[in-house]
C-alpha cells in the first residue's frame, strides 16, 4: 500500500492539480492533514477535489475557522482577511463538512494530525528540532504525519538517540525507531522552495519520500490578486516563504 500524504493546500488549485498528477501513478490512496482552504483563491474546488480523492482527512485551523469553531482573532491580518473571504465562497454544506473533520485519526501504524500531536487543539507549530522531539510523546503509533508549519522535516527517536533532518527527501524507516514527519505544504511552501511539497508513504517498503512538484505559480498568484485578497498572499508564493 502506498499513500500520498498532503497538507496545507490553502485554496491553491494549480498546486493541488500538479500534486495529484504527480502522485497518480505512484500511490493507491490519498490522505489529507488539513488546511485545504485559506489564503488561496479556489477554496471550494480544492475542497470538492479532495473530498472525492482522499481516503481520510483531518481538520486544520483554517477548516475550524471557516466552520465557526475557531475565532478569527487567532489569525494575523492577512490570514483573517483570507478566512473572511473564504467563508463567503463556501456553501453551508461545505462548511459543515469541514467542521465535522476530526482533529486526529490513525491509519495503520500512523497518526494523522495537522499541528503538534501533543496538543492538537492548540495549533502549535513543529518547526525546530526541540519542537519535534517534544511532540514525539504526543502519539502512540510508530509514525506521525503533521503539517501546519509548511516546512518539511523528520524527527525520530530510538535506542541510538534522537535525530532530526531538515530538507529531507527520503526516509528509510528503521526497526525500533519512532518518527514524526512534517510533509510540508502543497499550496504555500515556506522553505524558500516554490515547488509544492507532499509525501509518499510506501508502507511495505518502509519508506517515506518527500516529493517536490513544480506548478504554475503565476496563475495562482494572479487568481489571488484578481480576487482582491492581500497581495502578500500572492507574493509569498513566488518567494516560497
Amino acid at each position: 500500500m502506498r499513500y500520498a500524504v498532503l497538507s496545507d493546500i490553502h485554496g491553491n488549485l494549480e498546486s493541488l492539480r500538479a500534486v495529484l498528477a504527480d502522485a497518480a501513478d505512484r500511490v493507491d490512496a490519498f490522505l489529507c492533514l488539513g488546511d485545504t482552504v485559506g489564503y488561496g483563491a479556489d477554496p471550494g474546488p480544492c475542497v470538492d477535489t479532495l473530498a472525492e480523492r482522499t481516503t481520510i482527512s483531518v481538520a486544520g485551523n483554517h477548516e475550524y475557522a471557516v466552520a465557526g469553531k475557531l475565532g478569527l482573532e487567532w489569525f494575523n491580518r492577512h490570514a483573517k482577511a483570507a478566512a473572511e473571504w473564504t467563508i463567503t465562497r463556501l456553501t453551508d454544506d461545505c462548511r459543515r463538512y469541514l467542521g465535522r473533520l476530526p482533529l486526529v485519526t490513525e491509519v495503520g501504524d500512523a497518526t494523522l494530525v495537522h499541528a503538534s500531536p501533543a496538543r492538537p487543539e492548540e495549533w502549535e507549530y513543529v518547526l525546530t528540532a526541540e519542537d519535534g522531539f517534544a511532540a514525539l510523546g504526543g502519539f502512540s503509533t510508530r509514525l506521525c504525519f503533521v503539517g501546519h508549519s509548511h516546512v518539511p522535516g523528520v524527527w525520530s527517536i530510538g535506542s541510538s538517540g534522537p535525530e532530526y533532518e531538515s530538507r529531507v527527501l527520503t526516509v528509510q524507516l528503521e526497526a525500533g525507531r519512532r518518527y514524526l514527519v512534517n510533509v510540508g505544504s502543497v499550496g504555500q511552501p515556506r522553505d524558500r522552495d516554490t515547488r509544492a511539497a507532499y509525501a509518499v508513504w510506501a508502507v511495505q517498503e518502509r519508506r517515506i519520500e518527500v516529493r517536490r512538484v513544480p506548478y504554475d505559480v503565476e496563475a495562482a498568484r494572479h487568481k489571488i490578486l484578481d480576487a482582491g485578497l492581500p497581495s502578500f498572499l500572492a507574493d509569498r508564493l513566488r518567494a516560497g516563504r
